[in-house]
């Protein structure tokens, strides 16, 4: 019960007022200055907005004394280029490296006894540091013309699409085959190379007028408006050439002699030149290691096995990784097997629309191994992502490496929980780039079959420092060798998602049923690393999946998998729209499902995808 207020009996001492009263008159005087000093400054502004307090000015004149604080106005995106990938536009990375920032304990290479050299022409050099500065940009700078140039799309490794996707009807169609791709014995005589397998990428290029007039394309794509020449590394030892609207030779193959497992490249400054790496010693020329070709004639312009180089895996040449070409300092940069980081000045001389291109290669090789590492196990599959010049690679001993490309210097090293195969992929937040990374179930177990843990990443790419870190159970089996391994885990390389679903990154797990069984893919939210989405399949991929987008934003995933099936998803929700499954001989009385596997990854040309495959074919996809 609330007590009276009483009076006090004292004639000489006022009584106070009830204590609330009190309070009740202090708010009501408050507000009443606050309402009455809002007025006046109201009175004064608008009087001084309206027409100033006039003074007189250096010259005699009156002037307003009214100060108006400025709205910075935002600097518009500079328009897109006709050769520029609009899926990238606009460019959103500043690429600035923070010198100061520090690396983390966990990725500091000094820790595990790091021993890093180099070698120019084949001879050491005690401190190296670059002439020409090496920098790269935002990717939608990486090329001088429309087209698809290395494995990924460019620097970041990010888009292996061009333009925008239509999906009005949610369909997926199998529009034409290239079948012509042969077989060649492997050099272990044990069985033969065929098709496309992993990483097989093909390129894309929409090569201008003045350069398909001095090229020795067939006189049908000299002539055709607007022709996008789909270029497939093989492994029977070619290079096919082939219009990207109906899978026609655009001109005849190039004659590498060995087999090529992984994606070649091409110049992203517009100049015609490929590059292509070998994947098993078996040529007929007793070589083995990478090749230069001009694309005006077919030629080889140079090749280099880096035997004089004194890798750790001196006997292992292979060159599965696909380059990176650095424009302004004419450098190729590219990651070997023997376990070196090649960088190769080229000294090109080349004009357009000129039939005559010529380079005159300078080498320089950078050496590295850990204590514990074993040197024979050395060696780089992986492309090598870059930022700058840091660049990010991973190695066949579960490193992921930074490396400064201009003083040839490890930044930082984190080991992996297994093995790793794919491409680093790097996505930039707030100034910061970030990279991201997946693992294989390999070295987890015995031999035979088991099961165990792929593991995905998220690195803060100037310290090295893990920002988080989630896996998924995958099967394996490890065989007695390793022509009898199946490794499960990750393959197919990750997805940084663009436009609606720039929130996401996205990871393909193998296996995830059994062995040869099932497949995922998996939606994370980029920031917190946590489950968004997932879409089960029932067979299993190494083939990346690849998104696409419409002109509204709206993001998609194609991914094809071990039996020829190729399924369309809407990426908003992992939710499929379609599948087919893709067949041989297609369009006569002898197509066949049979045999088709795909584990070479897909390129998207605006509604047309091109995709190898085990079998010896390459497939031309409609979606709509």
């Amino acid at each position: 019960m609330r007590q009276q207020y009483i009076e006090p009996d004292n004639s000489y001492y006022k009584p106070s007022r009830d204590p609330n009263e009190g309070q009740v008159m202090l708010v009501v005087i408050m507000t009443v200055l606050f309402v009455t000093l809002t007025a006046v400054l109201a009175v004064v502004y608008f009087k001084k907005n309206g027409s100033g307090d006039v003074v007189t000015g250096v010259d005699g004149s009156e002037v307003s004394s009214f100060i108006s604080a400025a709205t910075p106005t935002p600097t518009p995106a500079p328009p897109l280029e006709t050769y520029q990938n609009p899926l990238l536009y606009p460019a959103r990375n500043s690429v600035v490296i923070d010198k100061d920032a520090k690396v983390v304990a966990e990725a500091d290479p000094a820790a595990r006894g790091l021993v890093e050299s180099v070698t120019i022409g084949g001879d050491d050099t005690e401190e190296y540091l670059r002439a020409e500065p090496i920098y790269f940009t935002d990717p939608i700078n990486y090329g001088k013309m429309p087209g698809i140039f290395t494995f990924r799309g460019n620097n970041f490794r990010n888009c292996a699409s061009f333009g925008n996707t239509e999906v009005k009807e949610g369909t997926v169609e199998q529009t034409w085959e290239f079948s012509d791709i042969g077989s060649k014995l492997a050099s272990t005589q044990l069985f033969e190379w065929k098709g496309l397998r992993w990483t097989g990428q093909p390129l894309m290029v929409q090569w201008p007028d003045s350069m398909k007039s001095t090229m020795n394309l067939k006189d049908s794509a000299k002539s055709k408006e607007g022709l996008v020449e789909v270029i497939a590394a093989a492994l029977d030892g070619k290079v096919y050439f082939m219009d990207l609207e109906t899978g026609e030779f655009t001109r005849d193959p190039i004659d590498v002699g060995a087999s090529v497992k992984g994606t070649p490249a091409l110049d992203p400054r517009g100049y015609p030149l490929l590059y292509v790496g070998q994947t098993d010693d078996n040529a007929e020329s007793g070589k083995f290691g990478m090749y230069i070709y001009s694309l005006v004639d077919g030629i080889c312009l140079y090749s280099y096995e880096g035997t004089e180089d004194g890798a750790y895996r001196s006997g292992w040449h292979a060159f599965d990784s696909s380059p990176i070409v650095s424009a302004e300092t004419d450098t190729l940069i590219w990651p070997c097997e023997n376990g070196l980081i090649y960088t190769i000045k080229l000294n090109t001389v080349y004009s357009e629309g000129s039939s005559a291109i010529t380079i005159n290669p300078e080498v320089c090789a950078y050496k590295y191994i850990f204590n514990d590492n074993t040197a024979s196990h050395m060696g780089v599959e992986s492309s090598i992502a870059l930022y700058g010049n840091y660049g990010y690679f991973v190695d066949n001993t579960q490193n992921l490496i930074c490396l400064d490309i201009n003083a040839m210097k490890m930044v930082w090293c984190r080991k992996l929980g297994d093995d790793s195969d794919i491409t680093p992929v790097i996505d930039e937040e707030d100034g910061v780039p970030f990279v991201y990374v997946g693992c294989e179930v390999d070295n987890q177990g015995a031999v035979g079959e088991y099961n165990g843990a792929a593991y995905v990443y998220k690195f803060n790419g100037l310290t090295g420092e893990e920002v988080w870190q989630t896996s998924e159970s995958c099967y394996t089996y490890n065989g007695q060798t390793s022509e009898t391994d199946q490794s499960g885990g990750c393959f197919g390389n990750p997805i940084i998602g663009k436009r609606s679903i720039g929130n996401l990154v996205i990871f393909s797990y193998s296996m995830t049923n059994g062995l040869l069984s099932g497949n995922k893919l998996v939606a994370y939210d980029k920031t917190l690393g946590t489950l968004v989405w997932e879409y089960k399949m029932n067979i299993y991929s190494y083939s990346s999946p690849v998104d696409i987008y419409d002109s509204e934003g709206n993001a998609y995933i194609m991914i094809g998998d071990s039996i020829g099936q190729i399924h369309l998803i809407d990426a908003s929700n992992g939710k499929r729209i379609t599948y087919i499954q893709t067949a041989r001989l297609f369009k006569t009385e002898g197509k066949t499902s049979t045999g088709v596997c795909f584990e070479a990854s897909p390129v998207v040309w605006g509604n047309t995808a091109v995709i190898g495959t085990t079998s010896g074919s390459i497939f031309g996809i409609k979606i709509a």
